[in-house]
């Protein structure tokens, strides 16, 4: 009933010294609950896995820049975003983050809690929910005069369903709903600004991912978002993201390809540029420690 309240009222990755990915396939508990994912996230997206309680995460996520720009900037090496995540286990069922991104110098407040676990004889799916709140300090106020505090916000709210389909296969869908205080200008095919802005504040999207365990230490992981309501003159993508997770006994490296610069919720599910058709594809890499 508490987490339930709690969910009413509030609308990366785990790292173990010793055998870190044979870690999810064991429960702690004598209790039939199911763990689907090894990370906090599937490579962009949110999976089902929580922090335990009293556990403190630092994650370093980097994001570089294009491959198809070559080597004007070294296949988008001398170019990328960093992000610096905290994260901490208030309860085995309540996580909590806190992050700076060099996109659009974002701060991000999260905040995921468990409402129904999978088990083995009993509940088929993992249920958890998961809110954010980004911070965009990029517009400064020099050149947005009239810019209020509020202009800057984005709300982001899921319903994360995760399915440990098998052994090595785990599944998961995302229903989202994202609001941007501000949308970003629209432009026509001349680069001028289309007034009223077709793109409506309130944004839908569905994620979906999985992780595919192919050895004792590597999994592959995908994860996509389809947007829902996104206006056709918008020059935003949906993002796809491919990679693998390995743990080498003293760190764990998460490795993706994807076409999103962007690793905080509302910047990767809003504002994604890059096409993959088009060699648009930025390499990327998560390192995670636990405390």
């Amino acid at each position: 009933m508490k987490k339930l309240l709690f969910a009413l009222m509030f609308p990366i990755f785990a790292f173990a010294q010793d055998d870190l990915l044979s870690e999810i396939d064991v429960q702690k508990t004598n209790t039939n609950e199911v763990s689907a994912f090894k990370s906090l996230k599937i490579v962009n997206l949110e999976s089902t896995k929580l922090i335990g309680k009293g556990d403190f995460y630092f994650i370093v996520a980097h994001r570089f820049d294009y491959l198809n720009k070559g080597f004007d900037d070294f296949f988008g090496l001398d170019n990328a975003n960093t992000q610096l995540k905290f994260a901490f286990g208030l309860k085995d069922w309540l996580t909590v983050h806190v992050s700076r991104s060099g996109f659009q110098e974002t701060y991000d407040l999260g905040i995921k809690y468990l409402l129904i676990s999978q088990k083995t004889e009993g509940f088929p799916v993992t249920i958890v929910g998961f809110n954010s709140l980004a911070i965009n300090t990029e517009m400064k106020k020099v050149n947005y005069p009239l810019i209020q505090f509020e202009n800057r916000l984005t709300y982001v709210t899921q319903l994360l369903i995760s399915r440990k389909v098998t052994e090595k296969l785990s599944l998961e869908i995302a229903p989202t709903y994202f609001h941007e205080n501000i949308v970003r200008d629209i432009l026509d095919e001349n680069k001028e600004v289309i007034l009223p802005n077709p793109q409506d504040n309130n944004q839908y999207a569905i994620g979906l991912g999985g992780r595919y365990k192919f050895a004792k230490r590597w999994s592959v992981n995908m994860d996509y978002a389809a947007h829902l309501n996104r206006a056709s003159q918008s020059i935003y993508k949906n993002p796809l993201s491919i990679g693998v997770d390995l743990e080498t006994g003293g760190h764990v490296f998460q490795m993706h390809f994807t076409n999103s610069k962007a690793m905080h919720e509302s910047g990767f599910l809003g504002q994604t540029t890059g096409d993959w058709s088009k060699g648009e594809i930025a390499f990327g890499f998560n390192l995670v420690r636990v405390f």
